[in-house]
């Protein structure tokens, strides 16, 4: 262990550590295309990620636990930056279906739970609704 990980702040390791499960949804279903690098590069920036430890987390961000944020909206926040990287390319494969359900699940919420919101939020990042949910989303932005 060297100095600085000694010295992390607690806000640090969970940037750390939610920045790992960002980069693991980029490359779960291979490599990065050009969309989920820039991605990456600005969640880094967002997240206060250095270069050295973007670096070390790209080689191996499975290494790092799941940290869940200690509020229902953090976690939900969490999923949502998730989200925007899964939707980079537009789509949603298989292996990223997996690994979205794993974290759900190592967020909190139960294995049913996690199911719904994940069919939601595939639902609103593909733009797949109807009139009445777009408006009750359109009434909810003040």
């Amino acid at each position: 262990m060297s100095i600085s990980e000694l010295y992390e702040s607690g806000t640090q390791k969970n940037n750390i550590a939610h920045f790992a499960a960002i980069a693991n949804i980029a490359i779960v279903d291979g490599e990065s295309n050009d969309q989920e690098k820039a991605l990456l590069l600005k969640f880094a920036n967002k997240l206060d990620i250095s270069s050295e430890t973007f670096a070390e987390v790209i080689k191996n961000p499975g290494k790092y636990p799941i940290n869940p944020p200690s509020t229902t909206a953090g976690r939900l926040e969490y999923l949502y930056d998730l989200f925007k990287m899964i939707f980079a390319d537009h789509e949603i494969d298989e292996p990223e279906m997996k690994l979205i359900h794993r974290y759900a699940i190592g967020l909190g919420c139960s294995p049913d739970n996690a199911k719904e919101v994940i069919k939601k939020s595939i639902k609103i990042f593909k733009g797949d609704f109807d009139f009445e949910e777009y408006q009750f989303l359109i009434n909810k932005l003040d």
